[in-house]
């Protein structure tokens, strides 16, 4: 999917370069090529710029839309991955606090899922 909307993205930037740079200034008509000095001399006031314009405007917008579906895709990545790259993580099973006298006289509450040895994350009132 990525790569065909890169293709069309590539495809529209091309073309809509090439529409850009066939399009001629307002004195550069064929009216002012003849030597009236009017640009919309020999097409009339819209002339030929009509359909350059419109299809430039079309592949503007397909060019803005590809722009925003890649956006998209980089943001929100698939989550299809290979055989390879799947981890499996096995953690031992964490072996029960005992109690001791020590620990009874202590502020901070054993919950019991704690690692032997491990600080509790719970701070003492």
């Amino acid at each position: 999917m990525e790569t065909v909307v890169w293709g069309i993205h590539i495809v529209a930037a091309v073309v809509l370069i090439g529409l850009v740079l066939m399009q001629h200034g307002k004195g550069a008509d064929m009216g002012a090529a003849f030597g009236t000095g009017s640009a919309g001399g020999v097409f009339g006031s819209g002339g030929s710029a009509n359909f350059l314009s419109r299809s430039t405007a079309v592949v503007a917008t397909v060019l803005f839309i590809t722009s925003l579906s890649l956006t998209y895709l980089y943001a929100n990545p698939s989550q299809q991955q290979g055989v390879m790259d799947r981890q499996v993580i096995s953690t031992p099973e964490s072996a029960p606090i005992s109690a001791s006298p020590a620990s009874s006289a202590s502020p901070v509450h054993s919950t019991g899922s704690e690692a032997p040895g491990s600080k509790s994350k719970e701070i003492p009132k």
